[in-house]
């Protein structure tokens, strides 16, 4: 078991994590891309998709046609929030990332950490109930609508049955 620290506001934590050789394919991570964008795209929304690795590296991200320029930073950011603070907080998505942070009486704190984006619209993919990688989404109007797009992505991947 591996051990790293998380340093919030003045205090540091270590924390125990088990390192994993579960991962998402490319071609999965791909899959899972496309079919929340084009979830998005029926309802009318154009955003940009992310689907971040447990590493923090970006798999693939999809700068859908008409989304602002910011939308490819937020999707990526939100899937990179989850996948560093999920498997140590056991959330599960965006929503949960955000209720966590607000009640935090370190919030402030959370926002200085590069790339951490407390926000909804991020949701966790698992294998075995393992976090492999988190899908974030952004553009729509309001995280929970990213979020519900995110969600089409990590069903499609995970309903493959990994």
């Amino acid at each position: 078991m591996k051990m790293t620290k998380l340093m919030i506001g003045l205090v540091c934590l270590t924390i125990p994590y088990a390192v994993s050789a579960k991962s998402l394919s490319l071609d999965s991570a791909l899959e899972g891309a496309l079919a929340a964008l084009q979830s998005c795209e029926k309802s009318g929304y154009k955003v940009s998709v992310a689907v971040v690795d447990m590493n923090g590296n970006k798999k693939v991200v999809l700068k859908g046609d008409g989304s602002t320029i910011h939308t490819k930073d937020t999707s990526y950011r939100k899937a990179y929030t989850l996948v560093t603070l999920g498997p140590v907080f056991k959330l599960k998505n965006g929503s949960e990332v955000a209720d966590l942070v607000a009640k935090s009486p370190s919030k402030d704190a959370f926002l200085t950490v590069p790339n951490i984006t407390p926000l909804s619209g991020s949701v966790g993919i698992f294998i075995d109930d393992e976090m492999v990688a988190a899908i974030g989404v952004g553009g729509a109007p309001g995280g929970a609508k990213d979020q519900e797009c995110a969600q089409v992505g990590a069903n499609k991947i995970m309903d493959k049955k990994l």
